[in-house]
């Protein structure tokens, strides 16, 4: 077993506290033990930011890029070690778990290029004489909470940008993940960056959170969780008057029309609904169909859904892995009854697959309304359901009935709707004949309405959060 320890101002600490590191695909393998931080050692970490930010954001363009770019470097030269490593404790499949490392490594080599275009302004004052200067600095200490559906992707998506602008980092790993986050650690402790810049602490959410939250030297929250956690992290940066970025929930539609290509509208659905075991905000859970296309589709995804081969995730062959934990396959589970109590037919799915994982078959229903329950709440595993609409402008409408907000698809062979779509739909994000999951690491990321609070994270438009804007007037 592996120890996954805390990283606090430079040094590794284990504490006194410590919980197990357990594979969901094999509950009778223990990867490790990670580190619980208490409330001093999280105060520790914060008070090391704090004093290292300082130098930190006076570094060069190029030390950034050289330590950054560093960073990358490694990340993907070890992804298939590292993405076992997350297919492990995550339960991604193996090919999943390596593409998401070379996305965390891609980020930091873009991050490493964002330091030195960092932009700013000079503007001619309306005042004779006047000269104008606009500039973007660092933030400060960031506190920043990562969830365990991308254990490597978005601690690099939180922390690069953070890095880049200067800032410094206290990072809280999510419980079930503390590999992965370790992993990224260390490669940051060794890339040359100054201790105390980046700092790492592992436990549960409800301890570290209110600390960084209240801590008067943390100056924003970048968190991405549950609507409910996120509605509280928001309210404490409120009363702190800390800078906060919330990405959260999503019950997404994925609209096919009569026109559409049936086979890649199904293999978008199926993707976007199940892969990843369907733990993934953006997953694609609302699939709403019009009557022309909707038996031929139900059939087609019915087909596909019930060969699709549940298994370890680091086997060879499988497609969907296992939910995360216990609870999590509960809730799954529980979903599919309440599904059924409401009227939803089960075409196929929804069982607990018996074993030492958390395993259960993708489920995909029929026969249902837009406001049952299984239609308006996330259900964060690998079920589906299918809505029939009349036409377009109906299905339109179902897809934006929902209180989140965050991707929403097509599937037509029509520019008339594939363009309207992209006007109309309440939707941070849009795809077009592609799976309502799976984003680029160099452009915006986030959402509308319940999904996203705040300034969008991923590319150019990461600045908007992790850096802030001091305007200077000179008399010449």
């Amino acid at each position: 077993m592996t120890n996954f320890p805390n990283l606090i101002d430079g040094e590794w600490t284990m504490g006194t506290q410590s919980v197990p590191n357990v594979n969901p695909s094999d509950t009778n393998d223990v990867i490790g033990q990670a580190a619980s931080a208490t409330t001093e050692e999280v105060e520790q970490a914060i008070d090391a930011a704090a004093a290292a930010q300082v130098g930190w954001s006076k570094s060069t363009p190029q030390q950034r890029f050289d330590i950054l770019d560093a960073i990358g470097t490694e990340i993907l030269a070890r992804k298939e070690e590292l993405g076992d490593l997350l297919a492990r404790e995550e339960g991604k499949t193996l090919p999943e778990g390596i593409g998401e490392v070379a996305r965390a490594g891609q980020i930091f080599k873009f991050f490493a290029g964002e330091a030195l275009r960092i932009p700013g302004e000079r503007l001619e004052s309306v005042r004779p004489g006047v000269e104008v200067d606009i500039r973007r600095e660092a933030l400060g200490v960031i506190g920043i909470i990562t969830p365990w559906n991308f254990p490597i992707a978005i601690p690099a998506w939180k922390s690069a940008p953070a890095l880049c602008y200067g800032n410094a980092v206290v990072m809280k790993a999510a419980e079930a993940v503390p590999g992965s986050a370790w992993a990224l650690a260390d490669i940051i402790h060794r890339s040359g960056l100054p201790k105390g810049v980046f700092n790492l602490v592992n436990g549960k959410g409800s301890k570290i959170g209110p600390v960084m939250i209240d801590h008067p030297k943390v100056a924003g929250i970048s968190f991405t969780g549950s609507v409910q956690t996120g509605q509280q992290v928001a309210q404490g940066c409120a009363k702190n008057l800390k800078k906060v970025q919330l990405e959260m929930g999503g019950k997404n539609p994925m609209v096919v029309l009569d026109d559409a290509d049936l086979d890649i509208a199904v293999g978008a659905c199926v993707n976007g609904a199940f892969f990843s075991t369907g733990q993934r905000c953006t997953a694609s859970s609302r699939l709403i169909v019009t009557e022309g296309i909707y038996d031929a589709f139900v059939a087609a995804m019915s087909k596909t859904v019930s060969a699709l081969t549940v298994g370890d995730a680091r086997k060879a062959g499988t497609q969907i892995g296992p939910v995360i934990d216990q609870r999590q396959l509960e809730k799954d589970l529980e979903y599919v009854q309440i599904a059924q109590q409401e009227g939803a037919t089960l075409v196929c799915g929804g069982e607990k697959i018996e074993g030492s994982g958390h395993f259960m078959s993708p489920a995909l229903f029929v026969d249902t309304a837009n406001h049952m329950r299984i239609n308006q709440e996330e259900v964060f595993g690998p079920v589906a359901t299918i809505i029939k609409a009349k036409d377009y402008e109906e299905a339109l409408k179902l897809a934006n009935d929902t209180e989140f907000g965050l991707s929403a698809g097509i599937c037509t062979t029509s520019l008339k709707y594939a363009t309207d779509f992209k006007a109309n739909a309440k939707a941070g994000m849009v795809m077009v004949n592609l799976p309502t999951a799976g984003v680029d690491y160099h452009v915006p990321f986030g959402g509308t309405k319940g999904s996203s609070y705040g300034s969008r994270e991923q590319g150019r438009y990461a600045a908007e959060f992790y850096s802030t804007v001091k305007t200077s007037y000179m008399q010449a």
